[in-house]
């Protein structure tokens, strides 16, 4: 047993006993234009806070993703894919982290998105290893229209909080400012991050 596992069997050892149920999040109706978001703004709004962040809608004439790929980064050498939408160069559940770094895009399917912040959210399921949205140089992610919800308050509220073991929203691509003012993307992360909106098959 390493150290790691030891400090988490002794945490499991002393946790008290009983439930401990998420103390309760009310939800709040995310306003638009002052007045309660409806259903079918979701997708313009949530592009419209996406691009707010540094993030880029996807072209919506697109249906192949092996062609969208091409399009959107023609010069890409590997591409790292979690979807069955497409080809993976590579097996990324079977790599090591620092296997990744050699990754141009990495097309992955997020968990669910939230309009009002334009996050998408990634967990191990979806990433299989936790690096890859932040070791590829361009992160290319799906949404489901149907995974975004309105506020961050509703988000609290999804599943992937209790049956995941990581998960991270993921506002645009890795950004800076603290460098004589100038912002700069990837310093620390994806250069860019890129949502197509396509249905879950």
């Amino acid at each position: 047993m390493n150290a790691r596992d030891t400090i988490l069997a002794r945490i499991r050892e002393n946790r008290p006993a009983g439930a401990h149920p998420r103390p309760d999040v009310p939800r709040f109706p995310m306003l638009h234009d002052g007045r309660p978001l409806e259903q079918g703004e979701h997708v313009d709004v949530f592009e419209t806070n996406l691009k707010a962040m540094g993030g880029k809608p996807a072209p919506s004439c697109e249906d192949d993703i092996a062609a969208l790929v091409r399009t959107l980064f023609p010069k890409a050498g590997v591409v790292a894919s979690r979807v069955p939408e497409l080809v993976s160069d590579l097996d990324v559940a079977a790599c090591r982290p620092q296997d990744l770094a050699w990754v141009d895009v990495a097309v992955v399917r997020a968990a669910f998105a939230i309009v009002e912040t334009g996050s998408i959210l990634l967990s191990e399921e979806e990433l299989g290893v936790n690096a890859l949205a932040y070791l590829a140089q361009h992160l290319l992610v799906l949404l489901d229209p149907a995974d975004l919800v309105a506020s961050t308050q509703d988000a609290y509220h999804r599943p992937e909080f209790k049956d995941r073991r990581y998960a991270a929203f993921h506002t645009g691509p890795s950004a800076t400012a603290d460098i004589e003012g100038v912002l700069i993307h990837g310093a620390q992360g994806v250069r860019s991050l890129t949502v197509a909106m396509r249905p879950r098959t």
